[in-house]
């Protein structure tokens, strides 16, 4: 009896959604919002609110997306031209999108050009639903049809351990890909798959009407069609792919020739619990404490919150009862602020507001002093490369690259920003080994190439934290000779300058094999960008021989063409980046390694004459070239007349900074840096562009740093922003209290929208657990890296995902991240002494 009920309940929720009429439930009408998306209670739906940015491919932010109870749940909802299309597949280009508020409908125009394929789909509101049609001028060219058809994506980790129905039939979603696969095509150049034919997934689920996870109303989400839908597994495909729901466009018809019926469940007066923003790693006494308390537009708030003291018996004692003053809005969400300043008192705290409670934090002297530790025993020995990194039971990564590198085809614009000229620019042929690049670098994020923009950046953070703090911290061993790193073990050298060393030795490895610096090296294909895992098993780490069969090996030679590429347009700021780099490594690594830093310096000094001596190599693409031409100039002649104090580079950073002065945020930290070298007119400059800086509005969020809204996530703003009032503070102390210093750490470890969590994996009571290193297939994280964070999604959404790591934009870590997080906790710890 029971059956019967909820198949006839079933039945009569699919009638109605595919005849257009409200559910006989209680499930609130969407609205079209002045935002431009449609909402109801704990449930929007948008429409090609975000497009496709064009950052490397497919970002899993574009067209039709659903956020169900604080959470993006689907994406893509677009025409695509496979059923689990792939992170480089095409995707239409939005052409205009219309908002038409009287009707509350919203239509957007996208094309194929390649094509010649126009379409629009339209979102008409309808009860709790959303209709969504695929209307085309003209039939489907002939060339798309059994291709082009109208998909949704939907984020797997939001529907693991549910269930889906369709048309009677049910199911759960697999925690992991097991569908069946049909063999057959062209393999697709990014599955991943090197040998074999192409495959496709069947779907695991088809009908006119499918619900998924009827059983939770924070997660059901309706689909209706009378042509049906089917779902897909993407992760059969890519790990990174997505459960998809598809209907194919019909061939040879005009007009609405597709329509969907989608329910996003709402639950009338949901309201999203408060997130209480704050430091899980906890404050210094004497510094300012604020938490920041984040609430659902519809949610007044209470008027006071408290900071509990825990005690060893379990006791939770108010430390502090105050109110929680309004501050706006800001994004979707309204905010209070709680100022407990007040208390110094070390001991563990947690923070109450409105029933919610938030994890425990220390207020204690020492609460920075080793909040960068895990930045320099784990996640720098992690991104060595051609290197075996080891830790006690586990291997991180064997000898990784040891075939590097092959000179990269001319005329070709490849993956990851990466791109060659028409020429070469060395002595090499076209796809000719080129020996000496297999030393030192750091794998530049969750991929496997040596960005050579990166390594320059790093060497210069490192060296500046061992000029200004020198933290002699050994906890690595590393020996270049057996190419090997072992965690957790001293070997009587402070790790900082050993990695300032490994830096240095990827740096004059470029300047030995071809004379001047290259872009970097990155993986050949599409196939092996995607590789996740050990770095070692990338590549057979053999040199690359065309006389040999693919797989053939003879005498440490290989037939399979899996090196790296080398991209070596002359690029007169790459040149200049690392000529800096070289200059500042060559003074910390002076009584350490005094024949390497000998050599960078020769290298630095050689570079710049041999630069000064001819008009700028310009060539530029992405951001693998280098940066602005004068900034790159103008750090180079810093760091130059830091380490030799020649006049001839003074004369030169006069003569740049009037052009340098317009970016002074960018660049004040290298302009400050030269002050004991230069006359006192120059310091008066600095000191009033200084000022300048300091007097800008304060940013239009309640956390006190700015919050970038591009396409990624903006902790490095955040981080550039504490470290350029830490320089400030010290030249003209006058102007700065350094205070950003503590506004941007304790963004990075809670104080942010979103959620409370500290964006340093490892640091803090609740930190970055799964994030997007070259583990990110395990769902897991790596020690002391630092992710971009608070993603800011068009209209007014802030995301940074918890459940899925492949949002590069918000989880990716990249290398040059925790250096200057380094440095923005030494920036702290000295604050703070000169308070004691």
């Amino acid at each position: 009896m029971e059956s019967d009920v909820k198949a006839k309940a079933f039945r009569l929720i699919c009638a109605c959604l595919l005849a257009g009429t409200a559910l006989p439930a209680t499930a609130q009408d969407l609205r079209l919002n002045q935002a431009g998306y449609f909402e109801a209670d704990g449930a929007n739906l948008l429409v090609f609110s975000n497009w496709y940015d064009g950052l490397f491919a497919d970002a899993k932010i574009s067209g039709v997306e659903i956020i169900q109870q604080g959470e993006r749940i689907a994406t893509n909802g677009d025409v695509r031209l496979s059923a689990t299309p792939g992170q480089w597949d095409p995707i239409g280009r939005m052409v205009k999108r219309d908002v038409d508020a009287s009707t509350g409908a919203i239509e957007v125009l996208l094309e194929y050009p390649e094509h010649e394929f126009r379409y629009r789909i339209r979102a008409e509101r309808r009860g709790g639903s959303v209709v969504l049609a695929v209307i085309l001028d003209a039939p489907l060219p002939a060339a798309l049809a059994g291709k082009a058809g109208l998909n949704l994506e939907f984020l797997p980790a939001a529907f693991f351990h549910k269930s889906w129905m369709t048309d009677g039939a049910s199911g759960t979603f697999p925690l992991h890909p097991a569908s069946d696969m049909v063999a057959g095509g062209e393999r697709n150049a990014a599955s991943g798959r090197d040998i074999g034919p192409g495959a496709e997934p069947l779907p695991f689920a088809s009908g006119k009407s499918l619900v998924l996870a009827p059983e939770d109303p924070a997660r059901r989400v309706t689909i209706a069609s009378s042509a049906g839908v089917r779902l897909y597994d993407g992760r059969d495909q890519a790990q990174n792919g997505w459960f998809v729901a598809r209907t194919l466009i019909p061939a040879g018809k005009t007009g609405r020739v597709l329509e969907w019926s989608v329910t996003p469940n709402s639950v009338a007066g949901w309201k999203r619990a408060p997130v209480i923003g704050h430091s899980q790693l906890g404050y210094a006494p004497g510094q300012a404490k604020r938490a920041v308390i984040e609430l659902d537009a519809n949610d007044p708030g209470a008027d006071t919150a408290r900071l509990l003291r825990v005690t060893d018996k379990g006791e939770m004692i108010e430390a502090l009862a105050s109110p929680a003053p309004e501050w706006g809005k800001y994004l979707r969400y309204r905010y209070r602020s709680f100022d407990f300043s007040a208390v110094r008192a070390p001991g563990i705290y947690m923070l109450e507001y409105a029933g919610k409670r938030t994890a425990p934090f220390r207020i204690a002297a020492d609460v920075y002093d080793k909040a960068w530790h895990p930045s320099l025993d784990v996640y720098l020995p992690v991104q060595m490369d051609h290197m075996a990194v080891n830790e006690a039971y586990r291997v991180w990564h064997g000898d990784s690259h040891r075939d590097d590198a092959r000179q990269a085809p001319v005329n070709h614009e490849h993956i990851d920003l990466y791109a060659q000229g028409p020429t070469t620019d060395t002595r090499f042929a076209p796809g000719e080994h080129i020996p000496g690049l297999n030393v030192g670098g750091w794998l530049d994020a969750g991929d496997f190439d040596i960005r050579t923009q990166t390594q320059y950046a790093v060497i210069r953070s490192l060296v500046d934290i061992w000029e200004r703090h020198r933290p002699a911290r050994d906890q690595t061993l590393v020996d270049w000779d057996l190419r090997h790193a072992e965690m957790h073990v001293p070997d009587g050298a402070p790790d900082l300058l050993q990695q300032i060393k490994h830096g240095v030795l990827y740096l004059a490895s470029m300047y030995d094999a071809v004379g001047y610096a290259v872009h970097g090296v990155v993986e050949p294909d599409v196939a092996q960008y995607t590789h996740l895992g050990d770095a070692a098993s990338k590549t057979d780490g053999l040199v690359y021989d065309p006389s040999l069969k693919r797989g053939e090996r003879r005498d440490g030679k290989s037939g399979t063409p899996d090196d790296r590429w080398v991209f070596t347009s002359k690029s007169s700021a790459l040149n200049y980046g690392s000529a800096a780099a070289l200059a500042a490594a060559s003074r910390a690594l002076k009584g350490h390694d005094d024949a390497l830093a000998a050599k960078a310096l020769k290298l630095a000094t050689g570079v710049w004459d041999e630069e000064q001596g001819h008009a700028p190599n310009t060539f530029s693409h992405g951001n693998t070239t280098g940066g602005w031409l004068p900034g790159e100039e103008f750090t180079a002649a810093v760091e130059l007349l830091t380490t030799t104090r020649d006049r001839k580079y003074a004369a030169r950073i006069e003569a740049l900074w009037p052009e340098v002065s317009k970016r002074f945020g960018f660049y004040a930290t290298t302009a400050i840096q030269a002050l004991p070298e230069m006359p006192p007119s120059y310091r008066a400059a600095v000191e009033a562009a200084a000022r300048q800086w300091q007097a800008q509005p304060a940013p239009g969020n309640p956390y006190g740093v700015p919050i970038t809204e591009g396409g990624w996530a903006g902790n490095g703003a955040v981080i550039q922003t504490g470290l350029t009032d830490y320089a400030v503070h010290k030249a003209f102390p006058a102007i700065s209290d350094g205070s950003r210093v503590f506004a941007a750490l304790d963004y990075l470890h809670g104080t942010h929208p979103g959620s409370d969590i500290s964006f340093v994996s490892g640091v803090g009571t609740v930190s970055k657990e799964v994030a997007y290193g070259s583990n990110r297939a395990d769902f897991s994280f790596i020690a002391g890296g630092v992710v971009p964070g608070a993603l800011i999604l068009k209209p007014d959404f802030p995301e940074n995902s918890e459940h899925w790591p492949f949002f590069w934009g918000e989880n990716e870590y990249v290398v040059n991240m925790s250096p200057s997080y380094i440095a923005l906790v030494h920036a702290g710890i000295d604050l703070l002494k000169e308070k004691r």
